[in-house]
């Protein structure tokens, strides 16, 4: 499809050069006038429809570009024709609640854009004295979220996982959570992930009637690796317009930045560069940090940033792991493990860690409480290997206490999602972080130790126990 950011017709290009060889989604063009700069977009084919970014220029007169869209029908001695410009992305009050393609497109049925500028995804960070200073916690309503991991506004938080452990779903729940609390606006991206996911998250939104506060871009994985590697640039292009422009607060959801990666090492493949670790790019670190460092709190607005990053093989010393963690305020691990125990959201608060978690920011009590809660945890950790050689009755009569906490704890911390009303049956709870706090101070009290377990799990406030201990002890009459 031809983005709708460039109508001319092959007549009102000045530069024009000759393909010269075509592998898969590299192409080498010959010009003989000048050569077109670094980024340029290209057009080719019948109707314009192939479009290529330069990214290397070869010698005097031959350029090397990686096509953003599909290749077929492309052949040697072809006519290219240089727009003169980078990639651009629409920005403006005319791109909320619609639906985009990393061309501007938009594929949501919904008639031609109005009211929007088109400005370059290629832009630099803000200036460092720019940027705010402040720490701010940003509460999402999620339990284990809030008490143990907070998140820092204008932040950069990674949801870490493997395959099918629920990143998805956590960051669905955050959309429902934030617009209803943040007067801001929220911008998904999807990048490299499955066009079933991209629509049924438009539908989900629509009907949620949070749509009016949302932006959505997405380089779905049948995608060239161009185009996925370009989306997440087009999406901060827009975010940094509603920050800076119309000084708001920003969500910006990327799901997922592994595949910002890989679409990045499979660029760095077709232009021959050499691999470097497990075969990633050697500019990995380079180009994500070009993307990261964008999303920024300035004194005009946020952007808080929270992605999903896929964990190959569920292995964190992974340099796409590695090199994703350094960017970020907020590390949320989701374990397979807890997933299987039914635990949800699957995050575990041993693995995961956030800068903002310090007295000076969320206050003595919260910290003291986060920190007694992990004690808790990590003992009974240590705790199960003995369980499961000896049994419960072996342990001393404290250590059987921090095992009653840590369980009550662990399913106090799930928590039902607005996001999974449909599959659970269970109508999504939002729990402000002082209900969230109190519940986990009044465990820590043994106030819940006369209550079976299965009472505090997948509800919202502590409260809510009560109700669940009446209802079974009524069905057990």
């Amino acid at each position: 499809m031809v983005s709708n950011q460039v109508s001319q017709k092959s007549s009102d290009y000045a530069n024009t050069g000759v393909v010269v060889s075509v592998r898969g989604s590299v192409v080498d063009i010959r010009f003989d006038r000048h050569l077109p700069p670094i980024y340029s977009l290209l057009r080719a084919g019948d109707e314009q429809q192939v479009v290529i970014e330069v990214l290397a220029q070869r010698d005097a007169a031959h350029v090397r570009g990686i096509a953003l869209t599909p290749t077929q029908g492309l052949a040697r001695g072809m006519l290219v024709h240089d727009s003169g410009r980078p990639l651009h992305a629409p920005v403006g009050k005319g791109i909320v609640s619609r639906m985009f393609d990393v061309f501007g497109n938009t594929i949501d049925r919904e008639g031609a854009l109005a009211d929007v500028e088109w400005r370059s995804v290629h832009r630099s960070p803000p200036r460092l004295a720019r940027r705010s200073t402040r720490a701010e916690v940003f509460e999402t309503g999620i339990k284990v979220i809030d008490v143990l991991l907070p998140l820092e506004r204008g932040g950069k938080a990674g949801l870490f996982g493997g395959a099918g452990v629920g990143k998805t779903v956590l960051l669905t729940e955050m959309i429902h959570n934030m617009i209803g609390h943040h007067e801001g606006i929220s911008i998904f991206c999807g990048i490299g992930e499955r066009c079933r996911e991209g629509e049924e998250l438009y539908r989900e939104m629509k009907a949620a009637g949070v749509l009016p506060n949302m932006v959505m871009i997405f380089g779905q994985m049948n995608e060239p690796p161009g185009s996925r590697f370009r989306v997440g640039h087009a999406a901060l292009t827009m975010a940094e317009y509603f920050r800076d422009d119309e000084h708001r607060d920003v969500l910006l959801l990327v799901d997922n930045i592994f595949r910002f990666i890989q679409a990045g090492m499979e660029v760095s493949g077709l232009m021959g560069q050499m691999p470097s670790r497990l075969g990633y790019q050697p500019t990995l670190g380079t180009e994500l940090s070009q993307l990261e460092e964008r999303i920024a709190n300035t004194d005009s607005g946020a952007i808080t940033s929270i992605q999903a990053v896929y964990v190959p093989a569920d292995d964190f010393t992974d340099p796409a792991a590695v090199h994703t963690f350094s960017h970020l305020s907020a590390s949320i691990v989701l374990s397979r493990k807890r997933a299987s125990e039914g635990l949800y959201p699957s995050i575990d608060p041993l693995q995961s860690s956030s800068k903002m978690a310090t007295p000076g920011i969320v206050g003595e009590r919260h910290y003291r409480l986060a920190q007694e809660i992990r004690r808790t945890l990590a003992q009974y950790e240590q705790l199960k290997d003995i369980i499961a050689m000896l049994g419960l009755e072996q342990l001393s009569t404290e250590d059987r206490k921090v095992v009653a906490r840590a369980r009550r704890l662990e399913r106090f911390l799930t928590q039902p999602f607005f996001a999974t009303e449909q599959f659970s049956g269970l109508k999504g709870k939002l729990v402000s972080l002082e209900a969230s706090l109190d519940g986990c101070e009044r465990i820590l009290r043994d106030e819940f130790e006369d209550y079976p377990e299965s009472a505090l799990y997948m509800i919202g406030a502590v409260d809510e126990a009560q109700q669940k201990k009446n209802r079974g002890c009524g069905a057990r009459r």
